[in-house]
């Protein structure tokens, strides 16, 4: 998530434009120690674990056979995954973490603490590579070494990896936004080099919601007559503006991509946000259709993401973050329960299912942490209160969602 303010870019319509993650710049630090600069994949021990879980005919690389796993984006500094499983009273089946790329020694040990402690639990790790020194340091090699990274989670520790490359390209905050053709490129590339080194792990296309795009202001944004502007301008006009189509250049094909992902938070009812606000009915499913909700300045109606490349492409997607705005400090307003157990209900719930049933990853974040948007420390976690947390997950529908070990 970017770091930019609402106030000095159009406001986006999710948190995962936010700094709702764990780490942009860094990622978060691990307190397992780990090994730096491990061998090839070549030179790697013989697995231990059987064969990888390479894609079955009719499904994509680490899709399950049915439901949804249960995942969450941990916040590393502060708790490990043990001790997230005991709160929740279930262990996830995917852990999220960030990671700087292409990796130095210390992101490729901290990375590799990161697979230990997941290896530990049982479950699956998701990695979103941040190539924040710009799309040309995207090199074959780089690729190669982090395929090779990948294979060794699962032949030395048993775990499948999904990648999460580049995300919210679509935005203007980040080093690799609006550069689409570049972008594609580097997609195609590093999708290659782990389809090919690492059959354990499956990469992951996600852009930023599209509400409020094309996000003028940002750090990032292509600047108007450029050529990344011209090819961004998908209806011709002249003018890349919001009518343009806010995921269709940053495609990167279907070969490349085997999920689709997206990160969808409930900030409040109107923009500004701050207060503690219960959903309206339907707006986790708005916005995964791309309807607009109301409550985010420069919104409206953008292509279904879902309906366009989850259906239209034949691929599962995966709500790769998500939670509810929670302001401890507020002195009026719903309590922490009825909030979380409202937006809980839209998410993990038999509608969801029942209009979705691509979906096959869903991931509560889980932190507690300043929001500069609110300029307020936010409590978007579900363990706050473990005790409702576990009746939470509970009352999920039965059988839909997967947990590690199962």
């Amino acid at each position: 998530m970017h770091r930019l303010t609402r106030a000095v870019l159009v406001v986006l319509a999710t948190c995962s434009i936010i700094a709702c993650t764990a780490s942009s710049s860094a990622p978060s630090t691990l307190p397992t120690a780990a090994r730096a600069g491990s061998p090839s994949a070549s030179a790697s021990a013989q697995a231990s674990f059987g064969p990888p879980p390479t894609a079955v005919p009719g499904r994509a690389r680490l899709q399950p056979a049915s439901g949804a796993y249960f995942g969450l984006n941990l916040d590393w500094g502060n708790e490990t995954a043990a001790q997230a499983s005991d709160a929740l009273g279930h262990t996830p089946a995917v852990w999220v973490q960030f990671a700087n790329f292409p990796m130095d020694d210390a992101t490729r040990a901290n990375v590799e603490a990161f697979v230990e402690q997941v290896a530990g639990v049982g479950g699956m790790g998701l990695l979103t590579l941040e190539p924040n020194g710009g799309l040309d340091t995207v090199t074959d090699q780089a690729a190669a070494d982090v395929g090779d990274l990948l294979a060794r989670a699962w032949t030395e520790h048993g775990v499948p990896m999904f990648v999460r490359f580049a995300h919210e390209m679509n935005g203007s905050w980040y080093a690799w936004s609006q550069q689409p053709t570049e972008y594609v490129s580097a997609f195609q590339k590093v999708a290659a080099a782990v389809h090919q080194r690492s059959p354990s792990s499956a990469m992951i296309w996600a852009p930023n919601q599209g509400g409020g795009y094309p996000f003028m202001g940002g750090k990032y944004a292509a600047a108007a007559g450029s050529k990344d502007a011209t090819v961004l301008d998908t209806n011709g006009d002249g003018a890349f503006d919001a009518k343009d189509d806010p995921y269709a250049p940053y495609y990167p094909g279907d070969d490349a991509v085997d999920w689709i992902g997206v990160s969808l938070y409930h900030w409040g009812l109107a923009y500004p946000w701050g207060e503690n606000e219960l959903p309206r009915p339907g707006t986790f499913e708005k916005l995964i259709r791309g309807v607009d909700t109301g409550a985010h300045q420069g919104g409206g109606t953008v292509p279904d993401l879902y309906k366009v490349y989850a259906d239209g492409h034949d691929k599962p997607l995966a709500v790769i973050e998500t939670s509810i705005l929670y302001d401890p400090s507020a002195a009026s307003g719903p309590s922490e329960k009825d909030l979380k157990t409202a937006w809980f209900d839209q998410v993990y719930s038999d509608a969801t299912r029942t209009a979705f049933p691509r979906i096959g990853m869903l991931n509560w974040f889980e932190w507690r942490k300043q929001e500069s948007e609110v300029g307020r420390v936010i409590d978007w976690r579900l363990a706050s209160d473990p005790a409702l947390a576990r009746s939470l997950l509970d009352s999920a529908p039965e059988g839909w969602l997967h947990f590690a070990g199962e």
